[in-house]
């Protein structure tokens, strides 16, 4: 018969060796030793991923895996932080509430799950009950926030599946899962949040900063992860839309350039009223009999025929170069030139239509023609003034946002 203390000792011995054996005998032999070392004696076991022994324990004194100790950790606690899939699995067998415990730091299993990126053990404590990961840490953060923290894509990419609802959710900040990412510069994380369809908007926190503002405060790294989440970014703003957009507006303007091109030249090879058959001393064969029948108008057809089919070339030209779907500056000058090409085949039209109209219905039709051309022109130009008050504003008064949330910044920073 040995010692209490000797019997400790053997004790935990056989449970750092894994030896059931010895522990059944130690335990059969000394039963009161249960009672004042079980405790201890279970998450340490736990720590030393002695699953025989934690199991052996567990048939025992199934309430012991409700155990805390002085950090207010259970065994789960600590099996979750040491990644063993076992012995997690073992312990939420008998005590599956423990999902809800709260260690010194007020984190329960999932969210220390997700902190240190153990995937099976959180897929399975979500699978037992996925409402413990709805818990608030520190700050109004949640575990969403924790896994953007620390660097675990694949933690938050489990937790996204189960939890979708809370991944617009704010902290005490005011700020979502998204602004953290920029502000730690995750190129993944940001990729898998925006183009992934995660987050759809864009929010402010309570300084008013969206996630772009916050990327254009920071400072550019030497890497191309600065430009690469700009471009991410942008597609989640307004101005992102309008970026995205730009390859089908490219594409109708080509469409439409295209049309233009093939009607100018048509009319140029084709004239109205045709062409004469014959030479004489007025004219050639193959000459066109509005040249010789209505000179000046004529000149005006040439001349708006001519701007339109050169136009058109010009933006179709510039938009093969690609630079229209990438940048909207190249698309802006591909769309002028293509009001240019609609108002001059417009005027070709009209002269068309003049000549080959009976001269007792030709002043009526130019009245018609002038005023129809007269009001195109006037809905280009309001269509472009408009475009351009609209952008003016637009710019204004996101600069004042960006002044405004600036000085909250300020202010911010000095109260504290």
């Amino acid at each position: 018969m040995i010692g209490t203390a000797a019997a400790e000792k053997k004790l935990y011995e056989a449970a750092s060796k894994g030896d059931v054996t010895a522990f059944r005998e130690v335990v059969e032999e000394y039963a009161y030793l249960l009672n004042g070392v079980a405790r201890n004696l279970l998450h340490t076991a736990t720590m030393w991923g002695q699953a025989g022994i934690v199991e052996e324990m567990l048939k025992m004194n199934p309430r012991l895996a409700r155990s805390l100790d002085s950090e207010k950790s259970s065994p789960l606690h600590i099996a979750v932080v040491e990644g063993n899939v076992e012995i997690t699995k073992k312990l939420l067998s008998v005590a599956p509430e423990m999902c809800w415990s709260l260690d010194c730091q007020n984190m329960n299993p999932i969210h220390i799950a997700a902190i240190n990126g153990h995937v099976a053990i959180l897929e399975e404590l979500l699978r037992i009950n996925y409402l413990p990961a709805m818990e608030r840490v520190h700050r109004g953060q949640t575990v969403l926030h924790l896994c953007v923290k620390h660097f675990q894509l694949r933690a938050l990419q489990v937790l996204v599946e189960k939890l979708g609802d809370i991944v617009d959710a704010n902290d005490e900040d005011g700020e979502t899962i998204l602004h953290w990412a920029v502000r730690s510069k995750q190129l993944e994380m940001i990729r898998y949040l925006v183009e992934g369809n995660i987050i759809q908007k864009e929010t402010k926190n309570y300084m008013g900063k969206t996630a772009l503002k916050i990327w254009k405060d920071s400072s550019p790294n030497t890497t191309n992860n600065h430009s690469e989440i700009k471009r991410i970014l942008l597609s989640l703003s307004d101005d992102g839309s309008l970026i995205e957009a730009l390859p089908k507006m490219t594409d109708i303007t080509m469409v439409v350039v295209v049309l233009i091109a093939t009607m100018a030249f048509l009319a140029a090879v084709s004239p109205p009223g045709g062409v004469w058959q014959d030479n004489s001393s007025t004219h050639k064969a193959g000459e066109a009999v509005m040249a010789s029948t209505h000179p000046t108008i004529y000149k005006h057809f040439v001349r708006a025929n001519t701007t339109a089919f050169v136009s058109s070339l010009i933006a179709i030209f510039l938009i093969t170069t690609g630079l229209p779907s990438a940048h909207i500056f190249f698309l802006g000058i591909a769309t002028y030139t293509m009001w240019v090409s609609l108002t001059s085949i417009a005027v070709s039209y009209g002269a068309s239509v003049t000549v080959i109209t009976p001269n007792t219905e030709t002043q009526s039709l130019g009245h018609v023609i002038g005023r129809a051309v007269a009001m195109s022109l006037t809905i280009f130009v309001v269509i472009g003034v408009g475009s351009y008050i609209f952008l003016l504003c637009k710019t204004k008064n996101q600069r004042r946002e960006d002044v405004t949330a600036d000085l909250a910044g300020v202010v911010s920073s000095r109260s504290v």
